[in-house]
């Protein structure tokens, strides 16, 4: 199976390729169309790869129908440290390949799955009392499982620790040395204007760290409270900093709004368009979306990017 999936990633155009020639579109979020379909707040998304796999697909399908070259597995929380937390530590195998499958399906092999891998839950020591090696091991069981079931790529998201960060690089390139492996970070704006991780790092040092991890592609999706302005300012700094590797800039849909006690993102797919222009221009290879986009909002996103392809 492994083997059958290797092939077929060879089959289809490098993504590394694509990039030096091409920007690309990424997706959106997938929690914000979940909860759509009727997932209650605190419930285990990935059993969906099984219970619901249709409509976890249709939601690929969708991203794919509006244009989005790059297909990001529901796996966000797929190590044993997070669905331990569902009591389903004992699944990572089963439900990080069924969401490869699953995207892989709605992708085809005209667009690239990229295997999510989000945060482990908890804090490395000394700031926390996971050790690299349990995270490390855990980020490995949870990745090869996403590249047997098709994973192009691996994505290593929403990190705040570059500890973190590099562990999850390596353990992308322990399971496949030649994967294309994307580093993004949660940053955040200090009171002084600063963008930083929520540990406090720089976004020079984050970016840097990435690299030297062996990450080819980086950049930043989320970010507590950044506007559509925060992320062009904040594209330009990775940029700076990514040296040769490629940037992607995956914004959520606006700094989140409280309306009547729910927590909004209120840009429209037209301001988003114009964001992922000037992200382009700022120096992102790939522009997709993160909470709040959905499907309209990248096909507003992908029609920017076709027009600087």
């Amino acid at each position: 199976m492994a083997a059958h999936f290797l092939m077929a990633r060879m089959k289809r155009k490098n993504l590394l390729d694509e990039l030096a020639a091409h920007p690309v579109c990424g997706d959106g979020a997938m929690g914000t169309l979940l909860m759509a379909r009727g997932m209650t707040s605190g419930a285990c998304g990935m059993a969906w790869n099984i219970d619901r796999a249709d409509d976890v697909k249709a939601i690929h399908d969708a991203y794919r129908a509006a244009g989005s070259q790059l297909i990001t597995t529901n796996s966000f929380g797929g190590s044993r440290f997070v669905l331990d937390l569902h009591g389903r530590a004992a699944d990572v195998r089963a439900l990080n390949l069924a969401a490869a499958q699953v995207a892989r399906a709605a992708a085809g092999e005209d667009a690239w799955v990229l295997g999510d891998v989000g945060p482990c839950g908890d804090f490395l020591e000394p700031v926390g009392d996971l050790t690299a090696d349990e995270v490390g091991e855990a980020f490995r069981d949870q990745i090869a499982a996403l590249l047997e079931g098709g994973a192009d790529a691996i994505l290593v998201e929403t990190m705040s620790d570059p500890e973190e960060m590099v562990v999850g690089i390596e353990a992308a390139l322990a399971c496949d040395p030649d994967v294309p492996v994307i580093g993004t970070y949660a940053f955040q704006k200090t009171a002084t204007g600063e963008f930083r991780t929520m540990m406090g790092t720089p976004v020079a040092e984050a970016i840097s760290r990435a690299v030297e991890a062996g990450a080819e592609i980086v950049g930043a999706n989320c970010g507590a409270a950044l506007n559509l302005d925060d992320y062009v300012a904040l594209c330009r700094e990775i940029a700076a900093a990514a040296g040769a590797a490629h940037v992607i800039i995956q914004p959520n849909a606006g700094a989140p709004q409280q309306v009547n006690g729910k927590t909004l993102y209120l840009a429209t797919p037209e301001q988003m368009a114009e964001t992922a222009t000037r992200l382009l221009d700022a120096g992102a290879r790939i522009v997709g979306g993160c909470c709040g986009t959905t499907p309209g909002h990248l096909a507003a996103i992908a029609q920017a990017v076709a027009r600087r392809g």
